[in-house]
């Protein structure tokens, strides 16, 4: 697959992401727009609270844009939750048309990508982008209920509880997804569902490869290079066979399941994860950089582990997949 050329760039005009309290007490956490110190946002599932964190984020970007639900064309989301009810459930009430999809942790970038490719051919003027995770869902759903207390192992990743959302438009002055390369699944036989940035790294260094020989690119050309959400230990995968590669990824590169928590002094072990993790990180930081102009041209690839409880439980191998978008302030 080769990297895709946005023929008219879209505009991410706004943005805004929602978390819980364990987010918000993070290094970034007054970038978020919302958080709820118990995490149920008023619900009484943590299965409805999830969905109400998707309906808060779109709510709050089409806000921050002056906009309604039926100045939105389409609304991409998804989640890490069974045929994502997340998702559903949470758009319902817009009354817009709406596209499930579904990337694992790679979701966020899986919808910018789609997105912006179909504003930019002009079949659509604005669409919204949103994706969430939750700590307590996800438990439930891949490992044991919370209240068993299970142990962790140091390489495990916090699954992240919050949205976020963004919306695109034919119009507006930037940052804009001026080309985008859609991932390739990479299986290396990793078998350890607590290990997760070890299964996404050979699809990220598969993907930013690509992107960088193709492009005739370097990562010195950019401001950042942001990938979501390899952790610590996918991190180190990450730098260590791109170096290898003859790219050096030391200067300008981080990871949003590194910024989201504080390594040192929250318990996320090897850091945040789940299609909230890039989502809120991206819909919070990194824009508002990008919109005050301190980023300029930066490279974003979220990461995801296509597998599921079951897939894990019959022995099979995680395939990791890294969806990339290039976003400038300029749009050639």
């Amino acid at each position: 697959m080769s990297v895709i050329k946005i023929k008219k760039p879209p505009s991410i005009v706004s943005g805004a992401a929602v978390v819980g309290e364990k987010e918000h007490a993070g290094p970034i956490g007054e970038k978020f727009d919302l958080h709820d110190k118990t995490g149920a946002f008023g619900m009484d599932t943590w299965e409805k609270a999830e969905s109400e964190m998707q309906r808060l984020a779109v709510n709050t970007a089409m806000s921050k844009a002056k906009l309604c639900a039926d100045d939105i064309d389409v609304i991409f989301a998804g989640d890490l939750l069974n045929q994502c009810v997340g998702s559903t459930y949470g758009i319902l009430g817009f009354r817009t048309a709406y596209i499930g999809i579904f990337g694992a942790c790679s979701t966020f970038t899986e919808g910018l990508l789609v997105s912006s490719m179909l504003t930019g051919t002009g079949y659509f003027s604005r669409c919204a982008v949103v994706t969430s995770s939750h700590f307590c869902t996800a438990e439930r759903q891949f490992r044991f209920p919370v209240e068993y207390g299970g142990q962790r192992p140091p390489t495990s990743q916090w699954t992240v509880t919050g949205a976020g959302a963004v919306i695109l438009s034919s119009g507006g002055d930037g940052p804009f997804v001026t080309d985008v390369l859609p991932g390739i699944p990479v299986d290396k036989g990793i078998t350890d569902a607590n290990n997760m940035g070890a299964a996404m790294a050979p699809a990220a260094i598969d993907t930013f490869t690509r992107y960088f020989i193709e492009t005739g690119t370097k990562p010195s050309d950019y401001d950042l290079i942001l990938t979501g959400d390899l952790g610590l230990q996918g991190h180190g995968i990450f730098c260590d066979f791109m170096k290898n590669a003859g790219y050096d990824m030391t200067k300008n590169y981080n990871d949003c399941g590194l910024l989201i928590f504080g390594l040192k002094t929250q318990d996320a072990h090897s850091g945040g994860s789940g299609c909230g993790c890039a989502a809120s990180v991206f819909s919070s930081l990194i824009l508002g950089k990008l919109k005050a102009r301190e980023l300029n041209n930066i490279l974003f690839a979220a990461t995801g582990a296509l597998m599921n409880s079951d897939s894990i439980k019959q022995g099979n191998s995680i395939p990791g997949i890294a969806h990339l978008v290039h976003i400038s302030n300029k749009k050639e």
